[in-house]
């Protein structure tokens, strides 16, 4: 480990400039972030790092807001100890990540349907006429799912057949 800092306001503009600038001006090649959620602000952190021309997979966050602060709001010094525990196994995974390689693969704009029952008949005419090319499946002899087996359909005293 190189660098620990102390931040209110890691997720903002000015917090996330002092991480691209500790991985320019220190050379860094893992970020570990304690704080709050992933689900909030784990993209945030990684584009921080491809910006800063490290692979946004050398990042691992920690989430002290909900695993720490919020559970054990009454037992300040339990929280304190955990946050310290799930710190330092944050930081022993990072030493671990590794970057995945990016890959491009073309995709055919097609949709697959599976059952041929009202519903699957609707979707596939309502994609047909928006142009894209539908494949639908029915395991069935024949299509129309249930609404093939009823006589009449309510209210219209339709034929279902």
């Amino acid at each position: 480990m190189v660098i620990a800092r102390t931040n209110d306001f890691t997720c903002s503009d000015p917090g996330q400039n002092i991480i691209k600038n500790d991985i320019l001006d220190l050379d860094l090649n893992r970020i570990v972030v304690a704080a709050c959620t992933p689900q909030i602000h784990e993209s945030t952190y990684r584009a921080v790092l491809a910006e800063a021309g490290l692979s946004p997979y050398y990042f691992q966050m920690v989430n002290l807001r909900e695993h720490c602060s919020f559970v054990h709001a009454k037992d300040r010094e339990g929280a304190t100890q955990k946050a310290i525990r799930l710190v330092q196994a944050g930081i022993n995974r990072a030493r671990e990540l590794e970057t995945i390689p990016r890959k491009e693969i073309p995709v055919e704009k097609a949709v697959l349907i599976v059952g041929a029952g009202i519903a699957g008949m609707n979707a596939a005419l309502d994609l047909a006429n928006q142009g894209i090319p539908v494949y639908l499946v029915e395991k069935e002899a024949t299509i129309g799912g249930k609404m093939a087996q009823l006589d009449r359909i309510y209210p219209t005293d339709d034929c279902g057949i």
